[in-house]
């Protein structure tokens, strides 16, 4: 199990943008994909990106394809999540998510909430019209 710990969100405006970070605690992301998700009350969790540690491919949900960008920082194995010309659509409670991954295995990415094993607990995004 890897505990995630996850940056706080905020409060925008709409256009404005926002990041969110998510670092392992005592351990790396090597090894592993890190995705990101979204979850508004009473729908599913929502999947936003992904990126895989080995190949550092990276993977986005329609919705904010174009946006956000998913990125890693080797030096200090945090994942980030830049996310631009936020509209009130994209407000919800985001996770950070894990789960044992390496492109090298010939398995498709883990693009849903259900591949994931490993979680933080959540940082909620406002984007005010």
């Amino acid at each position: 199990q890897v505990q995630l710990v996850q940056s706080s969100g905020g409060l925008v405006q709409t256009g404005a943008s926002l990041r969110l970070s998510c670092a392992p605690s005592g351990r790396t992301f090597s090894g592993y994909a890190v995705g990101w998700f979204r979850q508004t009350s009473g729908k599913e969790r929502e999947f936003v990106a992904t990126i895989t540690w080995s190949g550092g491919s990276e993977y986005y949900g329609d919705s904010v394809k174009g946006r956000f960008t998913i990125s890693r920082d080797n030096s200090k194995s945090t994942v980030n999540l830049q996310m631009e010309r936020l509209v009130p659509e994209d407000t919800a409670i985001y996770y950070c998510a894990a789960v044992r991954y390496d492109e090298a295995w010939g398995q498709p990415a883990p693009l849903t909430h259900l591949r994931y094993d490993n979680w933080g607990l959540g940082a909620r995004v406002i984007v005010s019209s």
